[in-house]
């Protein structure tokens, strides 16, 4: 069904091998404690460190990013939709017609 969308070219993804997730996370707390406490000046805000955060709290949104499930395109539900009309007419009135 390539007749209403271009096919888009494979993503790059590139999986780190020494990144330890854990780490980082741990750095980030101890980070947050200490400007709780004041030992550390508090951080500008920037708008990449909200970024996704509304997928990340929603269990739907989330579980739907993970699987990597896309929602059907428009043009695919028209033919669809165009394909039962033509059926239908079919059986209506019996003519193979275009």
């Amino acid at each position: 069904m390539g007749m209403f969308s271009m096919r888009k070219p494979r993503a790059f993804h590139h999986e780190y091998i020494y990144v330890d997730e854990r780490k980082e996370k741990l750095k980030k707390i101890e980070d947050a404690a200490k400007r709780d406490l004041g030992m550390l000046p508090p951080k500008e805000f920037k708008p990449e460190d909200i970024r996704g955060k509304f997928v990340e709290g929603t269990t739907y949104l989330k579980r739907r990013k993970e699987s990597g499930r896309k929602p059907l395109a428009y043009g695919t539900i028209f033919v669809a939709i165009a394909i039962l009309l033509y059926i239908l007419k079919f059986l209506v009135t019996g003519e193979l017609t275009f």
